[in-house]
């Protein structure tokens, strides 16, 4: 899997960070998403399809690799 962010689509809304932290994190000046890490392991992967789902402004894309 390799995950991508468009900061600029981000509101800021930090469930990515909730459901995936070790992958998700938010900048402290305005919350816009930080990514960890862009190819994360296989138990990552739920919580980062998760997170994916939920984002309110679908600033996450997801790419699965075979």
């Amino acid at each position: 899997m390799k995950v991508t962010v468009d900061e600029d689509k981000c509101c800021g809304g930090g469930s990515c960070v909730l459901i995936a932290p070790d992958v998700f994190d938010q900048r402290d000046d305005d919350g816009i998403v930080v990514l960890l890490d862009a190819a994360p392991p296989e138990e990552q992967h739920e919580a980062v399809r998760e997170s994916a789902g939920v984002c309110p402004a679908a600033a996450i894309a997801l790419s699965e690799s075979p």
